[in-house]
């Protein structure tokens, strides 16, 4: 084998690589992500987590791919150990699936179905298909399917040629003796995991074996400790994105590595106890990709059914490992909760990020609309300085949670996106602004509420009476705005903009009928001006609240152009809906002024 053999070689072996990569990820856009938010709900059935584990890693072709997802979602603090163990137990065998396929370049036979399921006839029918799907497709979801198809072809064409590059060893008396001499198996485990750490994928390092059996050199004997070896190697995934994580994320990095470990040392112990007392027919028989194949599945499969039961103990030995400390078992709040649940080894995910992000987005609306009622209930009582302080710690929470929130968006949008995933994007964006500035007006009015306090002004009866209602209508429109965003409703969604057409009017009547009375001497200066701040920044609330109502009827398709052009449109009063809605905000909230 020269060196343009060994260029065929690692050709083949990126080739192969990149078909995985461009599988998985296309796989899940076209999931959308589904498959990853299945495993957030999770009990403690270990049980159900296997077989999740098993759908989601056969899914995404990578138990690496999965095992990083599921550190992630430790150290979200959005999944326990436990369950996490079961999706672990069952990525490993669901990393399986990826020999069986491969195994099909072995097959011979005269018959035309078996010729086309051969790898050398797929890698052509998937290409071409998948290209064609591509090109033609009109739509994200049908054009990612284009690219699954091509990643089916890359990957096998990635395999034929790794074939065909080893073949000249066949001729290489070297090549047999080196797998010829290989009897000590902690040999054999200590190569296959240092070829699966290099290459991070188990799938692959068997796919390199597979390609390096097609020589007839392999036997049984030398093919199984590599086998299990791999099973070791791949583990370097997670503990590499456990790096830098909480002390339960570095558990179930523990637990993964412990869990294949354990089950190379109880395979090899029964195998090589088997072959010593009564022996092993095949053991120095040449292995073919089949035999691989079987194997790989037979190890991952029995290794979980005899540690299923062992569960339990997988996890005490996580926390003896790695022992549980004084902070870590203190309570969290939920705000830090979801901040934690932003976690950048879910980034991989564009649609299990995504969602993480909308549940941030929804806190923060959570503690804008918090820190308004506080505001507002200001307002119209007595003053407390506590509830002050209170406005203040929130505004830096929200403060934290803007910041947060924009960071990770644009680490999500260098991800090869979709259309709809873009669009998501940039709402997300649009919706952290509108609800942080929201909770900016909130501390503004508890300001001007401390300054008339500290001068020792108030309100009179009928501007406390006007600011109440003008308050009500401010919650409610935020009420509106925040649940037709979570419930993502339309309905509710086409109510903001009438109302806030109404709160509009009011604050002018609102500001008119206070001038009069400074003018009148019903109340003093510094009560006109906290009056007058007041209102204005309560309309503002209302204003981002119109926004949100709108980015909501634009993500629907409901709004086809600019902001302002719809508001014009609706304010011309030929929408009827609008009108409808526009009477019963103004004989709820506007009797009192005519």
């Amino acid at each position: 084998m020269n060196i343009f053999g060994f260029f065929s070689l690692f050709g083949g072996l990126a080739l192969f690589l990149y078909g995985m990569s461009v599988l998985g990820g296309s796989l899940e856009k076209v999931s959308g992500g589904r498959l990853e938010h299945i495993l957030e709900k999770l009990t403690d059935n270990l049980i159900k987590g296997v077989l999740l584990g098993l759908l989601v890693t056969a899914a995404i072709q990578s138990s690496s791919a999965t095992t990083v997802i599921v550190v992630g979602l430790v150290n979200a603090r959005l999944l326990k150990l436990r369950p996490a163990i079961g999706i672990i137990m069952g990525a490993n065998i669901g990393t399986t699936i990826t020999a069986h396929i491969l195994r099909l370049s072995g097959m011979s036979s005269d018959n035309l179905m078996m010729n086309l399921l051969r790898p050398s006839s797929l890698a052509c029918i998937f290409a071409v298909a998948g290209i064609l799907v591509f090109f033609l497709g009109q739509k994200d979801r049908i054009k990612n399917v284009g690219l699954m198809l091509l990643g089916f072809g890359i990957l096998f064409t990635g395999m034929l040629q790794m074939e065909s590059a080893v073949a000249p060893l066949r001729e290489v008396p070297a090549f047999a003796r080196l797998f010829q001499s290989m009897t000590n198996p902690l040999l054999g485990v200590a190569v296959g995991a240092a070829v699966t750490a290099i290459v991070q994928s188990s799938s692959a390092s068997v796919g390199i074996l597979q390609a390096l059996s097609t020589t007839g050199d392999i036997t049984c004997a030398a093919a199984f400790p590599l086998i299990m070896g791999q099973n070791i190697g791949t583990c370097i995934t997670s503990l590499l994105a456990s790096v830098g994580t909480s002390k339960a994320a570095k558990r179930a990095a523990v637990v993964h590595l412990s869990f294949n470990i354990i089950g190379t040392i109880l395979f090899l112990i029964v195998t090589y106890g088997v072959q010593s007392l009564i022996g092993i027919p095949f053991w120095n028989d040449p292995i073919d990709k089949g035999g691989i194949a079987n194997f790989h599945t037979v190890f991952n499969l029995t290794v979980t059914l005899i540690l299923m039961p062992f569960a339990g103990a997988l996890e005490r030995l996580a926390y003896a490992v790695i022992p549980r400390d004084e902070k870590e078992s203190g309570q969290v709040s939920s705000a830090e909760e979801v901040l934690a649940g932003l976690d950048d080894r879910l980034i991989t995910s564009t649609g299990l990020a995504l969602k993480h992000t909308r549940d941030a987005v929804l806190c923060l609306a959570d503690l804008a609309r918090t820190n308004m009622e506080l505001a507002n209930g200001m307002l119209t009582g007595a003053y407390d300085s506590a509830t002050a302080e209170q406005i203040r710690a929130n505004e830096i929470i929200a403060d934290r949670f803007q910041d947060r929130i924009e960071a990770y968006l644009l680490q999500i949008s260098k991800n090869h996106n979709t259309e709809a995933q873009k669009n998501q994007i940039s709402q997300l964006l649009h919706m952290n602004g509108e609800f942080e500035r929201i909770a900016d007006q909130a501390e503004n009015i508890m300001r001007a509420r401390t300054r008339l306090h500290n001068a020792g002004g108030a309100f009179s009866e009928m501007a406390t009476m006007e600011m109440r209602r003008y308050g009500d209508a401010v919650s409610e429109i935020l009420n509106t705005a925040i649940m037709a965003y979570r419930e993502r409703d339309l309905e509710l969604a086409v109510r903001i903009e009438p109302l806030e057409q109404v709160i509009d009017i009011m604050e002018e009547q609102f500001k008119s009928r206070h001038i009069q009375r400074l003018r009148d001497g019903q109340c003093g200066v510094d009560a006109a001006f906290a009056f007058v701040e007041a209102l204005s920044n309560m309309e503002r609330i209302a204003d981002h609240c119109s926004n949100v109502g709108i980015y909501i009827l634009s993500a629907a398709g409901s709004v086809s152009y600019e902001t302002h052009a719809y508001q014009r449109a609706l304010h011309r009063g030929n929408d009827e809906t609008y009108c409808r809605l526009y009477k019963e905000y103004e004989e709820k909230y506007m009797p009192a002024l005519r």
